[in-house]
C-alpha cells in the first residue's frame, strides 16, 4: 500500500496496517465500517466527507497516511509484536525523512506494543521522533467499539488544534 506522504506535512497519520480491502482498491481506510473518513470531517480537519478514493486531497491541506505494518491483514489481531516493533523502526526512518511536524498513531494499543510504551494514552507522548511530535489516538476501525464517532471526532479535534498552534 503507498504511503500518501511529503516533506513537511502538519499532520502523518499512521494507521496500524492496511486492510486486506484497503489494498485491493488501493487507498487507505477504505473499508465501508471505517470511520476514519467521515471522523476526519467531524473533527474539521476536512472541509467536507472526503471519500476514500480522494485521499491525496488529504495531502494539499497538509495531512498524510502511512502504516506502521505494510502487511495487509483481515485485522489488526492478525500482526505479531515483532513486526510491530520493526514497524516502529521503519516508520522513525520515514519520520525523519519526511520531517512531520506530528506523527499520530492511530491506535493504543498497536503504539503501546511498537514503540515499547505499555502505559501510553491517547494524545500528546512526551517523547519525540527527532524533532516531530508523537500523538495518540484510537483506531477508528468500526471494530473498536470503545469509541463513537463523536469520541472520535473530538480527539482528533485535539490534535487537529495542537497543529494549528504549531
Amino acid at each position: 500500500m503507498p504511503d500518501l506522504i511529503q516533506r513537511g506535512l502538519r499532520v502523518l497519520f499512521c494507521g496500524i496496517n492496511p486492510s486486506l480491502y484497503s489494498v485491493v482498491v488501493g487507498v487507505h481506510f477504505a473499508r465501508p465500517g471505517n470511520r476514519f473518513w467521515p471522523t476526519l470531517h467531524a473533527a474539521g480537519i476536512t472541509p467536507r466527507r472526503l471519500q476514500p478514493s480522494e485521499q491525496e486531497e488529504l495531502l494539499g491541506l497538509g495531512y498524510g497516511i502511512t502504516n506502521v505494518v505494510d502487511r495487509a491483514t483481515a485485522t489488526a489481531d492478525l500482526l505479531d509484536n515483532t513486526e510491530l516493533t520493526e514497524g516502529a523502526k521503519s516508520l522513525e526512518a520515514k519520520v525523519r525523512r519526511y520531517r512531520p511536524r506530528i506523527l499520530a498513531v492511530l491506535g493504543v494499543s498497536a503504539y503501546r506494543t511498537a514503540f515499547g510504551r505499555p502505559k501510553a494514552q491517547t494524545g500528546l507522548q512526551p517523547e519525540l521522533l527527532g524533532a516531530t511530535r508523537l500523538w495518540v489516538l484510537p483506531n477508528p476501525s468500526g471494530l473498536n467499539a470503545h469509541y463513537q464517532l463523536a469520541d472520535l471526532a473530538r480527539l482528533f479535534a485535539e490534535l487537529r488544534h495542537a497543529a494549528d498552534a504549531s
